[in-house]
């Protein structure tokens, strides 16, 4: 199969995944989209050199989750925020505690390793547990238990965060 049949393929199987993981992230349509079309970007460059040793779901995920967390942690990123801190001032005021709730969620999953961020986000995404078993290369019964770990992780990042 030609690369861009391949690639095609790939795109139209994970680009919704991958959408809705960035988002997470970001809650920005513009920054989700735009982390979205990197991930893809350097899935393109790097297909040559995907070698089938995973799944090539689990691969993207992987691109897409550290494509979200350098784009978090980006000085450029940073320094607009420190410019506009009157914008970010009235944008905090505009976001339900339901959204600060979810920032805090996606906050707090950043800090997990990563094997364990690509895991729960496959879990918020509503994958069945045998595919996430696939991609990540765990039995059902392993996955089931790294699940229930990675909740009781983040319940205790959460809770801290809640309390500052």
């Amino acid at each position: 199969m030609a690369k861009e049949e391949l690639f095609k393929k790939v795109f139209e199987a994970n680009s919704k995944k991958i959408f809705h993981l960035c988002y997470g992230y970001t809650g920005d349509d513009d920054a989700a989209n735009d982390l979205m079309q990197e991930t893809f970007m350097k899935v393109w460059q790097n297909l040559d050199k995907f070698r089938n040793q995973a799944m090539i779901s689990t691969w993207i995920y992987r691109i897409a989750v550290n494509t979200c967390l350098t784009y978090l942690r980006s000085e450029k990123r940073q320094a607009k925020d420190e410019i506009t801190p009157l914008l970010a001032e009235t944008k905090q005021e505009e976001f339900s505690e339901k959204n600060e709730q979810v920032a805090l969620l996606y906050k707090c999953i950043s800090k997990l390793e990563e094997s364990e961020r690509i895991i729960i986000t496959m879990v918020l995404d509503e994958l069945p547990y045998p595919e996430i078993a696939d991609i990540s290369g765990i039995s059902e019964g392993n996955l089931r238990v790294k699940i229930h770990r990675i909740k009781q992780k983040l319940t205790e990042l959460y809770n801290h965060y809640e309390r500052l």
